[in-house]
């Protein structure tokens, strides 16, 4: 699907603009860290790369895939994962199905995500009695078993403990390993270090700068990303 291309884009909510002219070039391989503030639009732009919400100017350009393809080749994992009243293998079983998958397949795929996320002793219980960490887990395997080109994580471990973020940051690099495209939120600079090879800081709406993650940290080429940086939030 990659390269995505983001043609001065905008997007407002009530007459407020919250997307306010972005403008970017991501490629495939590194994984991109979509960097700011509470409220400076991180997740707002992930959802108008996703498709989720329609720019109110500007484009959203898949430049290796058309039509159909752009939703079957990715897909996203939000803070708040939604969990089916079902078992954990029927949740992965049931996005599987969705995609058009046979009943044989859908079965074998979720068996061994759930194998390789930890979760195979989980298979049978209902998802919404796992703990927080548990379900953000299952969400990962419900999205890397369709296989996509690339993944979004929107502040996937935000309302985790530190054990449990620490197997989320492990999952998500052996997602990328594996080839899949990481495309992640997050205001926490600890973690944008440990899992970004790019860095796009957004800043009220704007994008202030993309770099790589080492330059970015060291000669940050914004005075808001410096001011960021050192903890001094506007």
């Amino acid at each position: 699907m990659l390269p995505l291309e983001l043609r001065d884009l905008r997007f407002s909510a009530g007459g407020h603009p919250i997307i306010r002219g972005i403008s970017a070039r991501i490629e495939a391989g590194p994984r991109s860290i979509i960097l700011g503030a509470n409220g400076a639009g991180k997740s707002v732009l992930m959802r108008l790369c996703h498709g989720l919400l329609t720019p109110s100017g500007g484009e959203v350009i898949w430049h290796g895939a058309k039509g159909g393809d752009l939703r079957r080749r990715q897909a996203m994992v939000f803070q708040r994962p939604v969990m089916l009243r079902r078992s954990a293998l029927a949740n992965v079983i049931y996005g599987l199905k969705l995609a058009g998958h046979s009943s044989r397949e859908c079965e074998l795929r979720a068996q061994d995500v759930l194998e390789v996320v930890g979760l195979a002793q989980q298979a049978s219980r209902p998802a919404r009695v796992l703990s927080g960490g548990e379900q953000q887990r299952l969400a990962l395997a419900r999205a890397w078993a369709l296989g996509p080109d690339v993944l979004f994580l929107d502040e996937p471990t935000a309302n985790l403990d530190p054990a449990a973020t620490h197997e989320i940051e492990s999952l998500i690099n052996m997602i990328h390993a594996a080839g899949t495209k990481i495309i992640m939120t997050t205001h926490n600079l600890g973690q944008a270090r440990r899992l970004g090879d790019e860095v796009l800081f957004i800043d009220r709406g704007l994008l202030r700068e993309q770099s790589p993650i080492e330059r970015f940290f060291s000669q940050p080429a914004s005075s808001e990303a410096e001011t960021f940086i050192r903890g001094e939030l506007p």
